[in-house]
């Protein structure tokens, strides 16, 4: 194989990869910025992997099971706000219990259903025109899914709302300080539910990309750790939905590299290097001063009081 099939292969399957890991890490962006962490990711992904399957295969409609993939991860997101935003539950104990109840709900009621194709996968697009264009047309534009596209749309569509609109005013201001917030006249709850629902929404979209486009099949435990590597791609794009684009197609890309690159490293070595990489960017830039330079918001994983100081 030459090097321009590889590269065009490597990038065309760090886009399909990609995928997944850019919704998952715009939601997580958008609840992180209100000042909330869920760990929750993995689970919500997985419910919505299951969910779009299950009714893709029972209606033949690979949308419509987008679409609930999206009302269940939302779903489940919203218990989580209750529990930290209204009842101030820890919000990492809340988070991976969360994960823990989608892997284990999602693997008791899939079963029966394993290893069946899915009758009708979403379809893949080529753009006219754009498709021929020597080496770039292959590589970004055939045999792509249209979740990769409105993934790409949707981060420029979020990041005009986070930093050009008064309501991404409100919501960094509730991530940042939402006792200032409150005093303004912003309905900190509001924003938090709002933004932790919307997260859980893009986490089922995420999970129901792969059981219905990238592996149109339902296998337990498919999401393979992604939501973990979403919670790390949230720090390395520093919380902007721009930046979540190229770090969610590079890990996609190490993804993919794990595979192509085994006749010359060791398989197992290879399969931890997206892992391996997320560790290393959480233990950079998750603790104290270097969390704080990195761009965090002042409220992370902080519960707020009204009148509380």
């Amino acid at each position: 194989m030459d090097w321009q099939s590889w590269l065009i292969g490597t990038v065309s399957r760090a886009l399909a990869f990609g995928t997944p890991l850019l919704w998952g890490t715009l939601g997580e962006i958008y609840t992180e910025r209100a000042g909330v962490v869920n760990l929750g990711v993995e689970g919500m992904m997985i419910l919505g992997a299951f969910s779009a399957f299950a009714v893709a295969q029972t209606t033949g409609h690979p949308g419509l099971g987008v679409l609930i993939a999206a009302v269940v991860g939302g779903a489940a997101a919203i218990l989580h706000a209750f529990l930290t935003v209204t009842l101030r539950a820890n919000q990492y104990v809340s988070g991976l219990a969360l994960s823990l109840f989608g892997l284990g709900l999602a693997g008791l009621l899939g079963r029966g259903w394993e290893g069946i194709p899915l009758r009708q996968p979403l379809p893949n697009v080529t753009i006219p025109g754009l498709s021929g264009i020597p080496v770039l047309g292959p590589m970004l534009f055939q045999g792509q899914s249209v979740l990769t596209y409105a993934g790409l749309f949707l981060a420029v569509v979020l990041w005009v709302l986070l930093y050009r609109t008064r309501w991404g005013i409100s919501v960094r201001s509730v991530g940042e300080s939402p006792s200032t917030a409150d005093a303004l006249g912003v309905n900190v709850f509001l924003v938090r539910y709002l933004c932790v629902g919307f997260g859980g929404l893009l986490a089922g979209v995420a999970g129901g990309f792969l059981s219905v486009a990238y592996r149109p099949a339902w296998t337990e435990g498919m999401t393979a750790g992604m939501g973990w590597i979403v919670i790390a791609l949230t720090i390395f794009a520093a919380w902007d939905p721009l930046q979540a684009v190229w770090g969610a197609f590079l890990f996609g890309g190490l993804y993919h590299l794990s595979f192509r690159l085994q006749e010359f490293v060791a398989p197992e070595l290879l399969k931890l290097m997206p892992y391996a990489f997320a560790i290393l960017v959480l233990a950079l830039t998750g603790v104290g001063k270097a969390r704080r330079r990195w761009g965090a918001p002042g409220a992370l994983g902080l519960p707020y009081t009204r009148g509380e100081r």
